[in-house]
Formats: structure tokens, C-alpha cells, sequence
């Protein structure tokens, strides 16, 4: 009923994707009001929020919801909070993300980075998964431990820098917005006990 009379194309459901049509300052005005709305102390919120924002550095991708609500539970913060900081995680960030945390990384540890990444894995690995996952699984990580590794030692640095920015910035916002909302309930309450006392 509700149906498109045309499908979108692919080009054009990308486009969607990458840049939504309200913009992205109205879809970063969703989160930030879905968060501060959270029914849980700022603390909670804000450690929630850090922790999807320092799980969105890991080169982890499809496990970052799994990770952020784990590490929010661990600190003690908002799982739903966490979901929603991963969202710092984007396609648009994702590439810097992934460009910055691979070369920090990789100096970190003394590799000699290329410039250009190329991932050879063997003919036919999809059915060696399904025959041998364990010489398919490892095979896998010799191929790809020299990309991951970095990603995840620059991870912790960058991560935790943005993770303790966004606590700093939700703890304060959230705060504030609780308070503003303590007070105009005791308004409306006096409001309507004097009414009733009339």
C-alpha cells in the first residue's frame, strides 16, 4: 500500500545511506535527543555513550554493538547508551577512522606501512572454510594479522581520547538537561497544587 510506484537504485539507496535527507545534523539531533532522554543517571548515559564511541576505533566491525553493550555493562553504564555511541562509528567516519588507527598503530609498533593494502586470500577459501575452518581461520588471521594489528593497538589511543570527550560532553549536557527537567516538573506541581488550593 505504503510501496514506492519506483524502487530507488543502488546509487541512489547509497546516497540515501551515506547522506540522509534531513541531513546529518538532523540525524545527529536524533541521537543526541534519544540520549539525553534515557531514563538513567548522567554517569550511566555518558560512560554508555564513551563506550560505543571507543568500540566504533576497533577494526571490529558487526561486533560493535555486542562489544559496546559488554564494556558499558563492565563500567556499569547505559547499554542502550552504548548502542547509540557507536553511531560515532559511521560510514563517513569509518574511513579516517580506519586510516588513523592503522598508522598510529603501525608506528606504535615499528611496522614498515604501505601505502597500499592488498588482502591475498587463496583460491577457493570460501569452501576451505566449510571444509577445514581451522586451517581456513588460520590462514585468515596470517593474511590479515598484519592489517588488524595496528587497527587495534591505534584503536586504544585514539578511542579512549574520543571516548573520554564524548563522557565529558554527555555527562555535562545530560546533566544539565536533567535538572531543567527536575525543575519544570516542581513548577508544574506547585502550579497545579496552588490551583487546587483555590
Amino acid at each position: 500500500m505504503f510501496a514506492r510506484r519506483e524502487k530507488p537504485g543502488l546509487l541512489h539507496r547509497i546516497r540515501l545511506f551515506l547522506f540522509p535527507p534531513g541531513g546529518l545534523k538532523r540525524a545527529w539531533t536524533y541521537i543526541w535527543h534519544r540520549t539525553k532522554r534515557i531514563s538513567a543517571t548522567p554517569y550511566a548515559i555518558a560512560a554508555g555513550f564513551a563506550a560505543g564511541a571507543f568500540i566504533s576505533f576497533t577494526p571490529f566491525i558487526g561486533f560493535h554493538f555486542i562489544l559496546a553493550g559488554i564494556l558499558a555493562w563492565f563500567l556499569r553504564g547505559s547499554i542502550l547508551a552504548s548502542a547509540l555511541g557507536t553511531a560515532v562509528g559511521n560510514p563517513l567516519t569509518f574511513p579516517f577512522i580506519w586510516w588513523a588507527t592503522y598508522n598510529l598503530g603501525g608506528l606504535m609498533l615499528g611496522y614498515d606501512l604501505k601505502s597500499e593494502i592488498t588482502i591475498d586470500l587463496p583460491h577457493g577459501f570460501g569452501m576451505m572454510l566449510l571444509t577445514q575452518p581451522g586451517e581456513a581461520l588460520r590462514l585468515f588471521w596470517e593474511v590479515m594479522s598484519p592489517i588488524i594489528l595496528p587497527m587495534l593497538v591505534g584503536a586504544l589511543p585514539l578511542g579512549g581520547i574520543t571516548g573520554l570527550a564524548f563522557y565529558l560532553l554527555v555527562y555535562k549536557g545530560v546533566a544539565e538537561y536533567q535538572e531543567r527537567r527536575r525543575a519544570r516538573l516542581a513548577a508544574r506541581r506547585r502550579q497545579l497544587q496552588s490551583q487546587a488550593a483555590e
